[in-house]
């Protein structure tokens, strides 16, 4: 994955260590959860590219906006495809466009690596998203069901 610069002045990469701080503090805006421990070591994971990826948005000044992605591998598909999981924009930088930005960086790159397809899971709190993601080409297909195994982790039903 390179740097790939956008015509609104923003350009997209790979995270990388030293922008752990800032990847953190956008998760904790978007789940109100506080880091844990485990975080650490998904984010060094995902810095190898080794089954997911941070992607970074940003201007000369800031990191704007991160996307991060999960691979999975399945027999069905004879390889990997790909989860967007997280996708964040700082309210400061509402109406550049990154959302659409970042969602597209993860497909190209998906489709760089070999994923063949890329999801994404809508909980009742972003269904309102649905059109947003439609307008990219994805396509609904079914529900999503869950079981909670680690006693810790609580997910709100919303």
């Amino acid at each position: 994955m390179t740097v790939e610069h956008h015509p609104n002045g923003v350009s997209t990469r790979p995270a990388k260590v030293d922008d752990q701080s800032r990847v953190f503090e956008l998760i904790e805006q978007l789940t109100g959860e506080a880091v844990t421990s485990d975080w650490q070591g998904v984010y060094e994971s995902h810095l190898r590219l080794e089954r997911g990826a941070v992607v970074i948005a940003e201007n000369d000044v800031s990191i704007l906006g991160i996307a991060t992605v999960s691979y999975n591998m399945t027999i069905r598909y004879g390889g990997e495809y790909c989860e967007l999981e997280e996708l964040i924009v700082d309210d400061s930088a509402r109406g550049l466009n990154l959302g659409r930005i970042l969602v597209q960086r993860t497909i190209d790159d998906a489709r760089r690596r070999g994923c063949a397809e890329i999801g994404l899971y809508l909980v009742p709190s972003t269904e309102g998203n649905r059109g947003f993601y439609e307008k990219l080409g994805f396509e609904v297909l079914g529900t999503e069901m869950r079981q909670i195994l680690k006693a810790d982790q609580v997910i709100a039903k919303e």
